[in-house]
């Protein structure tokens, strides 16, 4: 069988690729199918993405997709129907967590709920016997106008799956994204990863970490097949079970030698692991801060973290020339404007080299999306609104849509003073060279 996957890009064509899809291809190629993957640019017209599928002339298409990539996603796949009569399948967070959602489309046929590599597989054997996909009964792959199809457990041992493949990730020059566990234990109420634990609960244990040595091996492939220069963590908190990443921290610069990106929380750090990530490698880690409001972190957020002690970590972190980048939010639901007000303040006394700003959305799935819908603070047709970094959709009683509008662009103006900040004066951490090894 030839099965395509699309990569559904919205605002920009370098952001990172899916991983559910090189997870996939991977295992499907073991079997013996066919894989290839189309990167729809954001600025296409419908009839080239149309066109470009028709092209590869595939048995399967496949999605994996985010709540920002659902509009344009429903809009690619409409225009794919129209052309053609290719069975879709879609999986990813959204899929996931909005099924009946995305199910009600005219251009889906059945989505992937969950872990898939086990349950795709079990699909594509069916398929290739000659069975028509309304016939399949298989866990986690619900059809259209069929009734939820239960999931399968867990796969116990991650380290069992096959590497991913790197063609599906739109790597060139060296830099690459990897990926060592699943699940989180932390109950963030505004993230979905705790949600798949919560999604297997009684099921089995959705949080798996592979050990050091599949990381390392995965490594040595890559630098096999071509360059290896960097790389980036997208674990959502690479962090956890020190044990593990003192391993880690011990084994990278022996057996691969590169620089590399972590998301971290300051929970989690202390000053001799950020001293053993240091020499490591590790040249930049990404810290999720959120609020400069410790009511809001404690209460609204579930992230009991003080100021002091995420000072203490950016200051250790500088320190140990490690570049610092801190992601914030605003928006959220029983927040002031004295909150937003505080997450400014907070990130001047943080001084990260880089930040990230984002007005928050009610992602499905996540705690907080059932505070906002039993609140009254969604829109009716909040699925026909594009889920943005730079506004809100909610009508909530504390702040107004004006006051999140003007305190984006306060952040926009921090933005270009810090920038400029940057420029004018050498830093007084050793961050230049970390940043320059950061591809």
């Amino acid at each position: 069988m030839k099965i395509l996957f699309l990569e559904i890009d919205t605002d920009a064509d370098w952001a990172v690729c899916s991983l559910g899809p090189a997870f996939l291809a991977a295992a499907a190629r073991q079997e013996g199918h066919v894989v290839e993957m189309v990167r729809v640019g954001h600025d296409w017209p419908l009839e080239q993405a149309a066109a470009a599928v028709d092209a590869q002339a595939p048995d399967l298409v496949g999605v994996s997709m985010t709540s920002r990539q659902w509009l344009r996603a429903r809009e690619v796949l409409a225009a794919l129907r129209a052309k053609g009569s290719w069975p879709v399948i879609c999986g990813g967070l959204h899929a996931t967590f909005s099924p009946e959602l995305v199910l009600a489309e005219e251009g889906i046929d059945a989505v992937c709920l969950g872990e898939g590599e086990g349950p795709f597989l079990k699909l594509l054997r069916h398929l290739d016997a000659g069975h028509e996909l309304r016939d399949a009964e298989i866990q986690n792959i619900w059809l259209k106008g069929g009734t939820h199809p239960g999931l399968a457990p867990p796969l116990p041992d991650i380290d069992a799956l096959p590497h991913m493949a790197r063609d599906m990730l739109d790597e060139y020059t060296g830099c690459v994204h990897m990926t060592t566990q699943r699940g989180c234990p932390f109950p963030c109420t505004y993230c979905a990863a705790r949600m798949y634990d919560q999604l297997y609960d009684g099921i089995g244990s959705y949080g798996r970490r592979r050990s050091v040595e599949s990381v390392m091996a995965e490594f040595e492939a890559i630098r096999a097949a071509g360059p290896l220069a960097y790389a980036i963590f997208l674990d959502d908190t690479f962090t956890i079970h020190q044990p593990w990443v003192y391993e880690f921290c011990k084994v990278m610069p022996e057996r691969i030698g590169i620089g590399f990106t972590i998301h971290a929380r300051a929970e989690t750090m202390s000053p001799k692991l950020i001293e053993a990530l240091a020499r490591a490698g590790c040249k930049h880690i990404v810290y999720g801060v959120e609020s400069g409001s410790e009511r809001v972190r404690r209460e609204i957020m579930k992230r009991p973290v003080k100021d002091d002690r995420l000072i203490e970590v950016f200051e250790r972190t500088k320190d140990a020339g490690i570049m610092v980048t801190a992601n914030y939010m605003m928006g959220v639901p029983g927040e002031t404007k004295a909150d937003m007000q505080a997450t400014m303040d907070l990130h001047r006394k943080l001084k990260p080299l880089d930040f990230g700003y984002f007005v928050f959305y009610p992602f499905p799935g996540t705690q907080l999306f059932q505070v906002c819908k039993q609140r009254g603070y969604l829109p009716e047709d909040w699925a026909e609104r594009p889920a943005r970094h730079d506004a809100s959709i909610l009508t909530l009683p504390e702040i107004s849509k004006d006051d999140i509008a003007e305190a984006f662009l306060s952040w926009e103006q921090i933005r270009a003073e810090d920038t400029a900040a940057r420029y004018a004066a050498p830093s007084t951490h050793a961050t230049k060279s970390a940043a320059a090894a950061v591809c």
